[in-house]
């Protein structure tokens, strides 16, 4: 593919998502050269955007992303994707509330969105924590994502368990957490500093429907990972990975392999 970004008007490279952060990102998934989630990709995006108080224009539809994305990117033969997608607000004139609105998107090509990634090795960080309030469920400017990235890099991990507040397990960098023990999944509440994930929603409710498990959103702390049987982390940034290693303890993934391979099934397109 000849480019592998694209910029609303006439892309200004200073403006209030480099200034400030002000800015919401979601991802839109591209597999077998098909949008897929694209509606619950959308609505994610126009909820973030709301929650960030911006000025949404009339032309931001579902038909017109859609419309956006096969020309820009499947028209260009791209067939298996991840689109990094930021609207941020404008550095105009216009009083703050007032201000337009204008977004970016990068393109990254994979194999397979839904395959199952390479074990990762976590452990937990106790020197900052994530909020617990309606924005830390949305992809957002996070000071305390680049410190964890900078942590996990430098004791050779690939991600870390970030706590709230209440020393409860939250999420890690990239993405959310599901713990399987028996038969049940337990996956930390939203209210606990999880993120909203198109992605991970669509993974528990195929499992939910189909009687693969049980799902409990739950609050947690973060031994309880030690008395789980698997992990999986599913990150709409970075994609599914099989969590192998917590500190001593390891773990297999049979069984989350069967029901993602179960899942992806049903998103062929």
């Amino acid at each position: 593919m000849a480019h592998k970004y694209y910029a609303s008007g006439n892309f200004e490279p200073v403006n209030r998502a480099f200034l400030f952060g002000d800015a919401v990102k979601v991802s839109f998934f591209i597999r077998n050269g098909q949008l897929i989630l694209a509606e619950e990709c959308y609505f994610f995006l126009m909820a973030s955007m709301r929650k960030m108080r911006m000025n949404i224009p009339l032309e931001y539809t579902f038909d017109f992303f859609r419309e956006l994305i096969v020309q820009r990117v499947l028209e260009q033969g791209v067939m298996n994707a991840v689109v990094h997608f930021m609207a941020y607000r404008d550095a105009d004139d216009h009083p703050l509330p007032k201000s337009g609105t204008s977004f970016y998107f990068e393109v990254q090509e994979v194999d397979d969105v839904l395959a199952l990634k390479p074990e990762i090795e976590l452990d937990m960080i106790r020197e900052i924590s994530v909020n617990t309030n309606l924005l830390s469920n949305i992809r957002v400017h996070c000071p305390e994502n680049v410190y964890a990235e900078i942590y996990a890099r430098e004791n050779d991990l690939d991600d870390v368990i970030l706590l709230n507040p209440q020393k409860r397990m939250a999420r890690t960098r990239f993405g959310n957490l599901l713990l399987l023990h028996n038969n049940v999944i337990r996956v930390p509440k939203q209210s606990e500093g999880a993120y909203i994930s198109p992605l991970m929603e669509s993974f528990i409710t195929f499992v939910h429907k189909n009687n693969l498990a049980e799902i409990e959103q739950e609050e947690m702390i973060a031994f309880e990972t030690q008395k789980a049987d698997e992990i999986l982390m599913i990150s709409d940034e970075k994609g599914v990975f099989p969590v192998g290693k917590i500190r001593n303890k390891t773990f297999g993934y049979s069984r989350f392999s069967a029901m993602t391979d179960l899942w992806k099934a049903t998103l062929l397109v």
